[in-house]
């Protein structure tokens, strides 16, 4: 099996691949393991979208990795005890940019020494009034327990949530249902939004909008058996 391990300092990791196994390559792999945290994982999907991947610990803060040594995890991979999930993702298109999240897309303030003004709507349906605050999360059921967490101490299975961030006054956290669309106007800016870990950001003015949906892609996520 063709096996691509993304990440920094993957050379130790690479050779008990090879043990156990495994071919390494560097392009066309079957199969991804994201070598680090949780982060590592996102870049890894951005990078090699659709590509069924896995999880390898390389420190203690992750999440999303099996609880068993690596050479175990590689060893399952390589003998098929697993299933493939696919997660949705999440997407927005703004002037010609296309950033696309498995974890979530978030609107957030530029300048975070100020509040920024806006409005919500869901389906074209305005909810809620104007809310002052640092911005929103908008988050998958995968991506549910990372920032959407911390937002909310909640978590969910289904739909899509969307999370008020430091709100002057009180918002109540949504979980949508999974083909909602959500459009947020910048009434007072200036607001960047932005997907997972990915470098790329699409800046935000007063009166201009953004609209989140459901991706056409998805994500697939190898599970061990």
């Amino acid at each position: 099996m063709k096996l691509l391990i993304f990440g920094k300092e993957t050379a130790g990791i690479e050779k008990l691949a090879k043990k156990v196994g495994f071919k390494i390559v560097d392009k066309n792999p079957e199969v991804v393991a994201s070598y680090g945290g949780d982060g590592t994982f996102m870049k890894a999907e951005n990078e090699f979208p659709g590509i069924p991947k896995f999880a390898l610990k390389k420190s203690k803060i992750c999440k999303k990795c099996a609880d068993l040594p690596n050479e175990e995890i590689l060893r399952k991979v390589l003998e098929g005890e697993y299933s493939v999930e696919k997660e949705i993702k999440l997407e927005s298109i703004y002037k010609g940019k296309r950033i696309v999240g498995l974890n979530e897309i978030i609107v957030h303030n530029h300048d975070p020494r100020k509040a920024i003004r806006y409005e919500v709507f869901v389906n074209d349906r305005k909810i809620d009034k104007e809310i002052i605050g640092d911005g929103v999360v908008i988050s998958t059921p995968y991506g549910s327990t990372g920032y959407y967490l911390s937002v909310t101490d909640g978590t969910f299975e289904v739909g899509i949530g969307l999370a008020f961030n430091n709100s002057t006054e009180q918002s109540k956290h949504m979980v949508l249902k999974e083909d909602s669309e959500i459009k947020i106007r910048i009434l007072r800016g200036p607001a960047m939004a932005y997907a997972d870990n990915n470098k790329l950001e699409i800046p935000l003015n007063d009166g201009e909008e953004i609209v989140v949906s459901k991706s056409k892609d998805t994500a697939r996520i190898i599970k061990l058996l």
